[in-house]
C-alpha cells in the first residue's frame, strides 16, 4: 500500500462527485491515505469541508511561503494549528525563486509555524527553493529538539537533504524526479536514506511521466513510487512498504482507516 504525503485536494477543480471519483480512484490503485495540506489558514475551513469526509484523508493547516498576502497573526495560526483535525503545522517555509522580494515576510511567518509546531508538537512541513541556507538557519535558531518535519517536493542539493535529515527530518520526493530534466535530483535521491523518505505529488501540479502535461492526482504517487524504486534498484513493494512506514512514523497523530 502506498500513500500520498502531500496532495492539494481543495485545489482540484472539482465537484462533490468527482472528488470522490479522485479518492476513489487513489484507492483502487491502493494508496490507502492522503495527506490534503493547506496553503493557507483562512481557506482553511473551505478545504476542511471539501475533505473531511473522507476517512483516508489527513489534514495539514498553515501559510504557503507564495501566499504572502494570506500571512496571519501567530496567535491565529497557534489556534488553528492546535485543531484535534490537523496532523501538521504547514505547508510553510522560505521561496526565494519565486519571490525574492518578500524575504522579510516569509521569514517572519516560517518563524511562527517554527514556535507553534514546537508548541503543539506536530511536525512541520516545509517548502523551500533557492533558500538553503536561511532555512536551515531559521530551523536551528528556533525549533525545539524534539520538533522535526518534512521538506516536501524536494529539488535542493543533497547537501541541503543530509543537513535535514541530521535534524530528524525527512525528505520527501514528487513526480518532477521522473522529468527527464532531473537528472541531479534522481543522482540525490539515490542516496538518500531509505528510512528518510518520502513520496508525494504535490497534485494537482507536477504529474510525473507518464502523465505529465495533465491535472496531477494522488493515485499517480504509485508512478512516483515505481521511479523511484527503478533508481534505488528495490522492488516497488519494499519501496511501498517503507515509505509507507515513514509516513506514519512521522505524522504520529495520523491512523490507519478501516476503509483505507
Amino acid at each position: 500500500m502506498f500513500v500520498d504525503s502531500h496532495c492539494h485536494l481543495d485545489r482540484l477543480k472539482k465537484t462533490e462527485q468527482e472528488l470522490k471519483d479522485v479518492v476513489a480512484a487513489a484507492h483502487k490503485r491502493k494508496v490507502e491515505h492522503m495527506l490534503c495540506v493547506a496553503v493557507s489558514v483562512k481557506e482553511f475551513d473551505d478545504m476542511r469541508s471539501k475533505v473531511s469526509e473522507f476517512d483516508n484523508v489527513s489534514m495539514s493547516c498553515g501559510v504557503h511561503p507564495l501566499h504572502h498576502e494570506d500571512v496571519c497573526s501567530y496567535e491565529d495560526l497557534l489556534a488553528n494549528v492546535s485543531r484535534d483535525d490537523v496532523v501538521a503545522v504547514g505547508e510553510t517555509g522560505l521561496d526565494y525563486f519565486y519571490s525574492e522580494e518578500t524575504q522579510n515576510i516569509q521569514k517572519i511567518s516560517f518563524i511562527d509555524h517554527i514556535k507553534a509546531a514546537n508548541v503543539v508538537k506536530k511536525p512541520l512541513i516545509i517548502h523551500t527553493r533557492n533558500a538553503h541556507k536561511d532555512t536551515i538557519s531559521l530551523l536551528n535558531e528556533y525549533r525545539d529538539e524534539a520538533t522535526i518535519g518534512v521538506l516536501h517536493c524536494f529539488t535542493e542539493s543533497l547537501e541541503m537533504a543530509k543537513e535535514a535529515i541530521e535534524m530528524g527530518f525527512y525528505i520527501s520526493i514528487s513526480g518532477i524526479v521522473t522529468f527527464a530534466s532531473a537528472k541531479e535530483l534522481q543522482d540525490t535521491v539515490k542516496q538518500i536514506p531509505l528510512d528518510r523518505l518520502l513520496i508525494e505529488t504535490d497534485s494537482p501540479w507536477l504529474a510525473p511521466v507518464p502523465h505529465r502535461g495533465k491535472e496531477n492526482q494522488p493515485a499517480n504517487v504509485v508512478d512516483v513510487a515505481y521511479f523511484i524504486a527503478e533508481l534505488r534498484g528495490i522492488s516497488v513493494t519494499e519501496l511501498a512498504k517503507i515509505t509507507t512506514e515513514n509516513f506514519y512514523r512521522l505524522f504520529s497523530l495520523v491512523t490507519k482507516k478501516s476503509n483505507a
